[in-house]
């Protein structure tokens, strides 16, 4: 029986940052029987007006109720910004990028801009700043780049939104557990390690 992981996810989604330590241990724990595979959802793709002070304070509440749950490290200076546009289809873009060139590395690769974003304060919604991310990682900055914004990876990652629409995801993190074609859902939402270490290593055992 071949199992496998499906973990969708939006690298400027707070809770999946919350999630990335319990992600980052699940594929430490259980990749070399069910490995983690990334894709992403789309939290607010295609997003054009830049942030109000009222969405500023929405998206504050947020990462204050992910950090107390959590314990993950948040820069608030990032509400300090004026004129960001929230859109995270770039963002998605680089991890399916990454994932074309290398897909094992699709997971830390998420990791990695999670950080970026949210403890470094950096652009995670702008190309070039996601090429220069994606070099400091590993990748070959223009190569990356090149990949980035080719039409082949905007219609990948097109096709990842549809299918968490399809599939009826509509929330990130959302984790799978895939046996033999049939997807199982683990959570739907932020859980702890804890809660999950126990149900996911009976299933990966069978």
């Amino acid at each position: 029986m071949s199992r496998h992981f499906l973990y969708v996810a939006d690298p400027m989604c707070s809770w999946c940052w919350g999630f990335s330590p319990v992600i980052g241990k699940v594929a430490e724990a259980f990749g070399d029987r069910a490995p983690v595979r990334v894709m992403v959802g789309g939290l607010r793709p295609g997003t054009v007006h830049p942030m109000r002070d009222k969405d500023k304070d929405y998206v504050r509440s947020h990462w204050e109720h992910v950090q107390e749950a959590s314990g993950q490290p948040f820069d608030f200076a990032f509400f300090d910004r004026d004129g960001f546009v929230y859109d995270t289809e770039p963002a998605c873009r680089a991890v399916v990028t990454a994932r074309k060139l290398d897909e094992e590395r699709a997971l830390p690769f998420l990791a990695r801009l999670h950080r970026a974003f949210y403890v470094d304060n950096r652009n995670t919604a702008a190309e070039g700043e996601l090429a220069d991310i994606a070099g400091d990682f590993g990748f070959h900055r223009d190569e990356f780049h090149e990949m980035l914004t080719s039409p082949d990876t905007r219609e990948e990652t097109q096709g990842d939104f549809w299918f968490a629409q399809q599939s009826g995801i509509t929330g990130f993190p959302t984790l799978l557990a895939v046996e033999d074609q049939k997807a199982y859902l683990v959570t739907a939402g932020y859980q702890s390690w804890e809660n999950l270490a126990e149900p996911l290593a009976g299933w990966v055992a069978g």
